[in-house]
């Protein structure tokens, strides 16, 4: 039984990635999706599509993205609220991943959004994750 799903989805990306994969496929669900978009946005991965495998399942597929020495974009991706201990961030208490060079993924009352939108808008919420 899998318990935590952001987890799973963090954990399949970065074993594609250490793997040198062109794609992953994930069990879907509406957070990973926007996790996916995210992603997409900030230039992690190249792009993802949902792919029906049959009228029951749908599943994510996100095509990941390398530079010309085939070394991945995504150098780590860190869990940050898991389920058995949730981490919340105030507007103001939001800091920069890396220096500014990662991003952090948070659920806000706005919807999903990165750290970076969430201090610009003005909202707190959970932070889901961190990429760098």
């Amino acid at each position: 039984m899998q318990t935590d799903p952001i987890s799973d989805l963090l954990t399949r990306i970065r074993n594609a990635a250490k793997a040198r994969h062109a794609r992953v496929d994930i069990p879907t669900s509406k957070l990973k999706a926007e996790v996916a978009r995210i992603l997409k946005e900030e230039g992690y991965i190249s792009t993802y599509k949902l792919v029906e495998e049959n009228k029951v399942r749908k599943t994510l597929r996100l095509f990941l993205k390398y530079t010309p020495d085939r070394r991945s974009v995504i150098t780590d991706l860190k869990r940050v609220s898991k389920p058995g201990s949730r981490r919340y961030k105030g507007a103001t208490e939001i800091r920069p991943v890396v220096g500014g060079m990662g991003i952090s993924i948070m659920t806000t009352p706005k919807g999903v959004m990165t750290g970076r939108a969430a201090r610009k808008a003005h909202v707190g919420g959970e932070v889901l994750c961190e990429v760098w």
